[in-house]
């Protein structure tokens, strides 16, 4: 999965919820409002090992540049 549909995911997650991708994070396989409902939906779509990632409640996009 490359950063661009990364973001989509995160855009598109209602806020403060949990993302379930597959084991090689190559998909998304399920969604919840909380990290147990996340993983036991992934169980459900036959993923037993999903790598989970958090929308926070508001969420800003933003730029980071190193340190002169």
């Amino acid at each position: 999965m490359c950063v661009e549909e990364r973001v989509r995911l995160l855009l598109e997650a209602p806020p403060n919820s949990w993302i379930a991708l597959s084991g090689d994070e190559s998909r998304c396989v399920a969604h919840g409002a909380t990290y147990a409902e996340a993983v036991a939906n992934a169980e459900q779509e036959g993923e037993s090992d999903p790598v989970l990632i958090k929308k926070p409640e508001t969420w800003h996009p933003m730029v980071l540049l190193p340190c002169a």
